[in-house]
């Protein structure tokens, strides 16, 4: 890895498990600093994932991008990282976020005070991976002299990260105030972070911290192919299904409006393959462009750079090219 370059990848579901067990094992030996398992829609959960990943590893930290806060209480969600760390002794990251709509009101859940919410699953959890009793009576997570109950083994408190993905700029101040780090989100353009990173300024003052104390990585679409056009196809591909599902991204990339309710008239729930598709059109390729890494090598290290100098500390890299190795040796000697 080139001088003090930071490099992560990114997960979903669009690689079977096992091979992506090979891929993490090839970007550790390849110098990446981390890999990050989403669990975004009802296709894959992110706990699983990491376990795996981190049994065929020896260096390579894991983290779940993002478990959201609203389907396993606190208690749970601190036993399962503990059990993490048992796998991974110091090699295990938290990202948990706020969810989002419509999937969560479709299984029931109604996201009201979205950052009360947030607070207080947060405060408790870093108390309980501190091995403390807790007790907290809040407005969601209400608890009773609860504590991680290990007979056998490690009773020493836990050195597990804990990251909050955050899109808007109320829950990027929370994150500076209450967080380790934050989980900068992608499909945004380079300058969205400027405004972020003063809202994660503004929160970590409340807590008497720097900016510099919040680490920022972020997670940047990445389609690399030597040949550039069969690079934004693939990038297209993601972009037509993020935009018409979760408007909370169409928001902070800046699309604009009709664009996403083109996409949307033609997107089912879930969508089919053959809707993305025949919605793919309406997707500029100056879109892609914009609010993504595509195209060629020196294509992706360049755009990759721009999130960097607006304040990104570690590039997060989803491979949507058919050549996954090809994106990690395009980072492996760095980005600068």
């Amino acid at each position: 890895m080139a001088g003090q370059d930071r490099v992560a990848l990114y997960l979903q579901d669009k690689h079977p498990l096992r091979d992506g067990m090979e891929y993490v094992k090839y970007a550790e030996k390849k110098g990446f600093e981390a890999v990050w398992q989403a669990e975004s829609r009802l296709v894959r959960d992110a706990v699983v994932p990491i376990a795996a990943f981190a049994a065929v590893t020896e260096r390579i930290k894991v983290g779940t991008g993002v478990i959201n806060n609203w389907t396993r209480n606190v208690g749970l969600i601190a036993s399962t990282f503990v059990t993490l760390d048992d796998l991974a002794p110091g090699r295990v990251m938290c990202g948990i976020g706020a969810w989002w709509d419509p999937l969560a009101s479709q299984v029931g859940i109604e996201r009201k005070k979205p950052l009360t919410a947030m607070r207080e699953v947060v405060t408790v959890l870093k108390k309980l991976l501190n091995m403390e009793k807790v007790t907290y009576q809040g407005e969601f997570v209400k608890v009773r002299e609860i504590e991680i109950d290990i007979v056998h083994g490690d009773r020493s408190p836990r050195k597990v990260p804990i990251y909050i993905g955050a899109t808007g700029f109320k829950m990027m101040e929370l994150a500076g105030e209450i967080a380790d780090g934050v989980l900068l989100n992608y499909c945004v353009p380079p300058e969205y972070n400027d405004l972020a990173l003063e809202h994660l300024e503004k929160g970590a003052r409340r807590a008497g911290r720097t900016l510099e104390e919040i680490d920022r990585p972020q997670l940047v679409v990445c389609s690399v192919d030597h040949d550039r056009e069969r690079a934004i196809e693939n990038a297209k591909e993601l972009l037509t299904q993020y935009l018409a599902q979760q408007p909370h991204i169409a928001k902070a990339s800046g699309v604009k409006e009709e664009v996403v309710r083109k996409i949307q008239s033609i997107l089912g729930w879930p969508a089919t393959r053959e809707q993305v598709h025949r919605a793919m059109k309406y997707v500029p390729e100056d879109l892609v462009e914009r609010i993504t890494a595509s195209g060629t090598p020196e294509d992706c290290r360049a755009k990759v750079r721009e999130y960097v100098k607006r304040g990104c500390t570690c590039p997060i890299l989803y491979p949507l090219g058919d050549d996954v190795r090809l994106m990690i040796d395009t980072f492996a000697e760095g980005y600068s």
